[in-house]
């Protein structure tokens, strides 16, 4: 998530300079074969072109519209995970206690195990943003070489660390063999939570209503866990995301070629008044076809490297540190030393990640 107001020009420029060369050559070639080779009847009628360009104005502000929907509710949902972990973190130190205990164990013990369940919490907050970084055949944007440049900069940690390597700690070294035996791990954590309030009951450190209230808990955490994977594993349909690009390139090919003959229609024009300049204004309609074109390409890329919320880009939800906030909360919520508590994540190039 890009934390400062706007993105600077500057930014802009490098993160558009490579359709930028294509797009001034897409306008240049047509004029020089027009103007430099004569060819006249090298141009097109600004009608035609004028409805084509409406027509991809109104699919790339659907497109726009539908991505700002997922990253929206991308939010929405790891805002939940946020509220719901607070909660978790709650009713962990609250509910387990003594009071309805058969056989009364010491504070020492139930400190262990408020700890157990929040760091097996931690965990899956761990899991799950692995997950929702492992890249699906239909997220692209990271390969572009400038979103590419931009990832490398900032740095997303479930890129360089290993889901193993993060989840030590937080985990007994059985149990994170068996999670990193599965498929689904982060389902795989909460069934392991499910299992240890059963074995609290058991014990009487937890009565039937709270057993109840803390197993709501941990369904409403699937729940937020499936929100999340419907976002990641369902992308944003390709039958439109295909037609959004291929009308935005047909328009782009065919801009200059009805730019150019209104400029040299205007160059007629002002030829009487001012020869010299009459001559060449056909090569202004360069940059204005650049400029054009640059616009319509600009909103369609940010629309296309929206679609995935979960992919790592400054334009995404920054789980990662989301993340961590939630761990620092419940750390500090059960009295963990604060030498042991990690620091928030600090945003890099203005990124959060």
């Amino acid at each position: 998530m890009y934390t400062k107001q706007r993105y600077s020009i500057s930014d802009m420029a490098k993160w558009t300079r490579r359709e930028t060369v294509l797009l001034a050559l897409i306008a240049f070639l047509p004029v020089v074969a027009y103007e430099v080779f004569d060819q006249r009847w090298l141009h097109l009628p600004w009608l035609p072109i004028a409805v084509v360009g409406t027509a991809v104005a109104f699919i790339i502000s659907f497109q726009n519209n539908a991505s700002y929907d997922r990253v929206w509710e991308a939010r929405k949902i790891w805002g939940g995970i946020v509220n719901t972990s607070r909660a978790w973190g709650v009713v962990v130190k609250d509910f387990i206690t003594n009071a309805f205990a058969d056989e009364k164990v010491s504070q020492a013990e139930l400190d262990a195990i408020h700890g157990e369940l929040i760091c097996r919490h931690i965990a899956w907050l761990t899991a799950l943003r692995h997950a929702m970084r492992e890249p699906r055949p239909w997220e692209e944007a990271l390969q572009h070489p400038t979103n590419k440049e931009w990832a490398d900069m900032i740095g997303v940690r479930e890129h360089r660390h290993s889901l193993e390597e993060e989840l030590e700690g937080n985990m007994p070294p059985d149990e994170l063999a068996f999670v990193l035996s599965k498929s689904n791990k982060p389902a795989q954590i909460l069934s392991l939570q499910s299992k240890r309030l059963r074995e609290l009951r058991t014990r009487s450190l937890i009565e039937d209503f709270r057993h109840m209230e803390m197993e709501n808990v941990l369904i409403e955490l699937y729940a937020l866990q499936g929100k999340s994977e419907r976002i990641k594993n369902f992308p944003y349909p390709r039958q439109y995301a295909t037609l959004n690009s291929t009308f935005m390139w047909i328009f782009v090919i065919l801009l200059p070629f009805g730019v150019m003959f209104e400029f040299d229609k205007i160059g007629a024009e002002v030829a009487a008044a001012y020869p010299l300049m009459g001559k060449y204004f056909v090569w202004l309609s360069i940059p204005f076809s650049v400029l054009v074109m640059w616009v319509f390409n600009t909103m369609e890329r940010i629309g296309r490297v929206s679609e995935n919320p979960f992919e790592g880009t400054p334009n995404d939800v920054p789980i990662t540190t989301i993340a961590r906030g939630i761990e620092i909360d419940l750390r500090e919520m059960i009295g963990q030393d604060p030498s042991k508590i990690p620091a928030p994540i600090e945003p890099q190039y203005d990124t959060q990640t």
